[in-house]
């Protein structure tokens, strides 16, 4: 299976008396779907996304912006308890940690911001007709 252009999907069997089966299978399933045969390759155009699709799949890009985030926070809360361990076992002094934790929030803001730019650039994808 692979991708012809943004819209078609192409599935080639690999036993040779698959692709009418195949065929039938997409055709019969509660998809929508309308294969086509050609030869050995079996082209399946996808239908263009209703407005109702395309607002669950923005919750969907929101979402795992939201996961993802939350992600680059957990990564935030143990490098700082590191750097937090390093400081009372004597290893580095309080102004480290300071300097420490500033650099660790500039770099958890950038890539905040930085999923922040991604969903946007998905939601206006998504809902561009």
């Amino acid at each position: 299976m692979s991708l012809l252009d943004n819209r078609t999907i192409s599935v080639q069997p690999r036993e040779k008396g698959m692709g009418a089966k195949i065929e039938k299978a997409i055709r019969e399933s509660d998809l929508g779907l309308n294969p086509a045969s050609m030869g050995d390759l079996i082209r399946v155009p996808m239908p263009p996304m209703s407005e109702e699709r395309r607002k669950e799949m923005t919750k969907l890009v929101r979402s795992e912006g939201e996961n993802a985030k939350i992600a680059i926070r957990n990564l935030r809360r143990d490098a700082n308890e590191h750097v937090k361990k390093l400081v009372k076992d004597k290893e580095a002094s309080e102004d480290d940690q300071k300097r420490a934790e500033a650099d660790v929030q500039k770099v958890t803001d950038k890539h905040i911001a930085e999923v922040d730019q991604l969903v946007a650039a998905k939601e206006q994808e998504i809902m561009a007709v």
